[in-house]
Formats: structure tokens, sequence, C-alpha cells
């Protein structure tokens, strides 16, 4: 249960003492560097990428940030980053520079959405690893696929926030290389919007 309590600094609610929540040292750091990066308040900001969005980790204590607050910051901040490079590349290379890199990314994201149903990822060495249901993942493929090539409304967060059945072992798509594609696929959504 969150409590009304928030980071002077954030601005995120914090869950009970007895719950864990993300590390709120870790989470202000993180987005006070983005925001000095974002404001160009300061030139020696370090830059901060939509990349360092989508990879950052902040590490579960008791009483910390609410990890739904900070997620969703985390999905505005990366949007806002991603149009800023966006932009930043069209000013310093052209329009066509970003029109490459767009379609260099949505030709490798195509090769594997083209796979067959059942095929497009692989497998767990691990019987006992969790897995995601391929029957679930193949259906966000086919909406991904239609995004590329029949111009589907899809947003980003339809794709951060898409759930997927687990099973057990080889009866599913391993995890880590469902997750490892599904950002890339935030990624080119985000350069496109």
């Amino acid at each position: 249960m969150a409590r009304t309590e928030s980071g002077a600094a954030a601005g995120f609610s914090r869950v009970g003492r007895g719950d864990l929540g993300y590390s709120p040292k870790q989470v202000e750091k993180f987005m006070e560097a983005a925001r000095a990066y974002l404001r160009n308040t300061s030139a020696s900001a370090q830059p901060v990428t939509s990349h360092d969005v989508r990879s950052v980790a902040f590490d579960a204590v008791r009483g910390g940030y609410d990890a739904g607050q900070v997620d969703a910051a985390l999905d505005r901040l990366e949007d806002a980053l991603a149009r800023r490079e966006r932009d930043e590349l069209i000013d310093r290379k052209g329009e066509d520079a970003w029109l490459h890199e767009v379609g260099a990314l949505a030709s490798l994201l195509r090769g594997r959405l083209l796979r067959p149903d059942g095929d497009r990822f692989r497998r767990p060495a691990k019987s006992a690893s969790p897995s995601y249901h391929p029957g679930d993942v193949d259906e966000l493929c086919h909406r991904l696929l239609n995004y590329l090539e029949h111009d589907e409304v899809m947003s980003a967060d339809e794709v951060r926030t898409a759930v997927f059945r687990t099973v057990a072992g080889r009866d599913g798509y391993e995890e880590t290389q469902v997750d490892a594609f599904l950002d890339r696929c935030v990624e080119l959504i985000a350069k496109i919007a």
C-alpha cells in the first residue's frame, strides 16, 4: 500500500515500510541527471539517452518509491529523450539520416516478425525455466508487423505493458530474448512517434 508521503526531489509516493519499492537515492540520482541533461542546466551534464532509461534498474528496498509511479515516469522520460534524439539527428545530419536509421531498425525487427508462429524466438535451455506463452507473444508480433507494414496504430506503451501468460521451459519462448526484442520495438516506435 502506498503512503501519501512522497520523495521531495522526485515526487514519488513511497510504499509501506515493510513493502519493497525502488531505492529513493538511486531513483533521485538518475532522475536528476536526466532532468539536468534535458534542461541543459549544466554544461557538464552527462548525456542520458532513451536507451539508458530503457535499461536502468534500481535496487528494491523496504519503504522505497512506488515502482509503478517510477516506471510510468521513466516511460514518459524515454519518449521525451527519443523525440530529442530524433530532432538532434535531423538537425545534425538531415531527415534522410533519421529515415535511414529508422529503416535499418525496422528491417532488423521485420526479419524476426516474419518468422512463422511458434518459431520467432528460442526456447529456454532448462526445462523448468519460466517462459512466455508463444501464442501470446506471436499475437503481439502480428500487431507489430501490421504496425510496420500496414500503418496499424500502435503506441510504445502498448508494447511496454504487454503481458504474456507463463509456461514451463521449452513450451514457451525464452523471456530474456523476447524482452530484448520488445525493447527494440519500443525504441523504433519511440523514434517514429
